[in-house]
């Protein structure tokens, strides 16, 4: 996939900022990005983060045939790999122009500045030698590669241990961690590189350049130094000629962020090693975020804890003072108690008033009982009295005949009349 180009705009706003000495993160000229280095559970992972750039560094061993011309000493072999995860510009499986010179730049910092003892590393002259592998890896890619994989690989070498070797006649043992410990490598000193972007044909200078200052710069300069001031490589890309007062300047500058860098390096490995003996998690393990259930859990608030004592005393100082003395408690009536103060309390008051109530509301209600009850037995005898019932033992209908009036005796003449007819012709037939 190819680079997507810049705009004109974006490319004049940068070239702007960098005159008027500003960058886009808030960097001064000189700043090196914010550097992490953590390490792998195995000896040898390195993993360094430059800014948002990310590099990973895993160095091996085994044991092979050396050199004709060098039998007594040991091989190194670097290795730059840029995968497509780090940008969509770098294609998988394929040597670009940016890899190559990644390789060579680091192979003249590390292997032809002498700061490992190859020597060291052979095993039987002429037919055992180790062979030492450094894989880099490009994990994201945020500018100033080269920098980043020089740190990641010389703190891997720092780090590794290669296995310890017995040599019985022609028998040559490895032993593995559990039977001997580990031997580290011989190293002199640590060669670091800085990167140096150079804007409008050299007028303008800056340190560890990000991915958008690589693309607007006119020229790269690489310097490899160490701690002592002793310059291992130094490399110039772009085409622009430098003169000999920048190139003492940018050494001078070199010599302070290499001794920074180195310092840093010491540390994360004197830390690494006192976790391990510790036995806790250390370099890469320590920053794996824990599987814990997180659901319930709540952030803290920093809360400013400064002159609290202070501030706390002022304000008791500043109250109203409380009375010593306690008012005694008012009683209403004997044997009731009282909560709160100056308040009447009805506690045990409100009892005698309810149970007061349900009594006289049960001698109503037995009363009214007693009301309904004779009102319902007066209904039922003048009911017995007006009704009168005419039934035969054989019949199984029952027929009511209301008794009649001597006021309403000539209006109901007709219907009695025809039911007392209709009551005889049913027993003749019957019969």
């Amino acid at each position: 996939m190819k680079d997507t180009p810049l705009a004109n705009c974006e490319r004049d706003f940068l070239l702007k900022a960098i005159e008027e000495k500003k960058r886009l993160d808030g960097r001064q000229t000189y700043d090196y990005r914010k550097m992490k280095i953590t390490f792998g559970t195995d000896y040898g992972c390195c993993f360094v983060e430059l800014g948002k750039t990310r590099v990973m560094a895993q160095v091996s061993c085994e044991l092979v045939a050396p050199k004709e011309s060098r039998p007594n000493e040991g091989i190194m072999f670097f290795n730059i790999e840029l995968s497509p995860m780090a940008s969509p510009t770098f294609e998988q499986g394929r040597q670009s122009e940016l890899s190559v010179k990644l390789n060579r730049q680091l192979e003249r910092c590390l292997r032809n500045s002498k700061c490992i003892d190859t020597e060291s590393l052979c095993v039987v002259s002429g037919e055992k030698v180790w062979q030492i592998r450094v894989d880099v890896h490009m994990l994201n890619h945020d500018g100033n590669l080269m920098d980043a994989a020089s740190i990641a690989a010389i703190t891997a070498l720092c780090h590794f241990r290669r296995p310890d070797v017995g040599i019985q006649g022609d028998e040559v043992t490895v032993y593995s961690p559990e039977e001997r410990d580990p031997i580290p490598l011989s190293i002199y000193h640590m060669p670091i590189s800085v990167s140096f972007s150079f804007f409008q044909q050299g007028t303008y200078l800056l340190v560890d350049p990000c991915e958008r200052e690589e693309r607007v710069m006119d020229g790269l300069l690489m310097i490899a130094m160490n701690k002592h001031r002793e310059i291992c490589s130094i490399q110039s890309s772009g085409g622009i000629m430098l003169l000999k007062e920048q190139v003492m300047r940018c050494s001078k500058i070199a010599s302070v962020k290499v001794s920074e860098i180195t310092e840093l390096i010491s540390k994360a490995l004197e830390n690494d090693k006192k976790a391990s003996k510790a036995g806790g998690r250390c370099g890469f393990a320590e920053s794996m975020p824990q599987e814990r259930i997180t659901a319930l859990k709540m952030d803290e608030t920093p809360v400013e804890m400064t002159e609290v004592t202070d501030r706390a005393n002022d304000i008791v100082q500043k109250a109203e003072a409380l009375s010593q003395t306690v008012p005694s408690p008012v009683v209403p009536v004997p044997g009731v108690g009282q909560v709160g103060q100056g308040l009447q309390n009805t506690w045990g008051l409100e009892e005698e008033d309810e149970e007061e109530e349900s009594d006289n509301s049960g001698e109503d209600e037995e009363v009214k009982e007693t009301k309904m009850e004779v009102g319902q037995h007066e209904k039922e005898e003048s009911k017995q009295e007006d009704v009168v019932e005419i039934s035969d033992s054989e019949e199984e209908e029952v027929v009511i005949l209301h008794p009649e009036t001597p006021d309403k005796a000539p209006k109901h003449t007709g219907p009695s009349s025809h039911q007392k007819g209709a009551a005889a012709s049913k027993k003749k037939q019957k019969k």
